[in-house]
């Protein structure tokens, strides 16, 4: 896969052109909209979301974190992002709650049946074996946004599709990486890069699940140093002066049970779900708000459009656009 070097040109889009004012013949102003323009002039301004041209994304995936274990860690700098963004502890995950097919779903908005990706090993790892629709780092480099991942497992090789990602790390096939390793390597990327689109994959929590198990004080642990790792995402974010400018969104791929994880049981099926940046209303509980819930494929729905990304057809998640100060609109 060829990477961009630091030195690479990035390339820029001229802005739109403003439109000018709808007015009727001899030039007065349509009344409807000069009462529209009355209205802004006079109406507290709500804050916005940073314009498509200048929006960036995260995107964190902390595999198998269950939404209650969050809540026992010791979470500061995710319990920060609850307090300046919108969250609830009751998202879902997809049918099969396992860790490819739901982090396809996540970065594609599909269902596995739509994705194809029902496997959940690295069987494919160095074959040209991929989603079978676009994921958010193919749609994002079309239109022009550099894209990075750093992930902790090998079978994350499957969105190393050439053309996609500027930057990735991916450990080599059988193998997984830490959490603090990955981190290092997505810090680095910031760094040296500034993404425009990244998504990073923390996989300890997952590990240790299988090892000691589900809520285990072994697993509250390394939930803990998730929200360090967190941390240091954002940390490097605002030292590259991005940070006011990205919409981070943390979530999971599923949660568990015991020492294992998958099908219907709600243990394994609820993950938290975290939106903070901005145009993100702050320490909104999603949950209280609406019946409806949020799903693990409206992340890549979400991030489209922050993005100013055009949704797919067939696209089976939406954006979360309660979790926002006034509707976006789709293009």
């Amino acid at each position: 896969m060829t990477r961009r070097s630091p030195s690479d040109p990035r390339s820029v889009r001229p802005l739109a052109a403003p439109r000018p004012a709808l007015r009727r013949p001899g030039g007065r102003l349509v009344p409807a909209l000069a009462a529209a323009i009355a209205i802004l002039l006079v109406a507290p301004l709500a804050p916005s979301a940073a314009p498509a041209s200048t929006a960036r994304v995260l995107i964190v995936s902390i595999d198998g974190l269950r939404p209650d274990v969050l809540l026992r860690a010791d979470a500061p700098n995710l319990r920060g992002l609850m307090a300046r963004g919108a969250f609830t502890m009751w998202a879902h995950t997809t049918a099969v709650a396992i860790t490819l097919p739901s982090h396809t779903s996540m970065l594609t908005g599909v269902t596995p049946a739509t994705h194809g990706v029902t496997w959940n090993d690295d069987r494919y790892a160095g074959q040209p074996v991929y989603p079978k629709v676009p994921t958010l780092f193919e749609l994002a480099h079309r239109a022009g946004m550099t894209t990075a991942m750093a992930a902790g497992k090998a079978k994350f090789s499957l969105f190393e599709k050439p053309g996609t990602l500027d930057w990735s790390f991916v450990p080599p096939k059988g193998r997984t990486t830490r959490d603090s390793v990955v981190t290092d390597r997505a810090v680095a990327m910031i760094t040296g890069h500034r993404p425009r689109v990244m998504f990073v994959h923390l996989p300890d929590c997952d590990l240790t699940g299988h090892d000691h198990g589900w809520g285990s004080p072994e697993q509250v642990a390394v939930a803990s140093n998730a929200d360090r790792c967190v941390g240091r995402l954002l940390a490097a974010l605002a030292r590259e002066g991005v940070l006011d400018s990205t919409v981070v969104i943390v979530s999971a791929d599923h949660g568990g049970a015991n020492h294992t994880h998958g099908g219907p049981d709600v243990r394994s099926q609820s993950i938290p779900w975290i939106a903070a940046g901005p145009g993100i209303r702050h320490d909104v509980d999603l949950t209280s708000e609406t019946k409806d819930d949020v799903h693990t494929e409206d992340t890549f729905a979400t991030a489209c459009q922050v993005l100013g990304l055009a949704l797919p057809p067939g696209t089976d998640g939406r954006p979360v656009e309660r979790a926002f100060h006034a509707m976006m609109s789709t293009r």
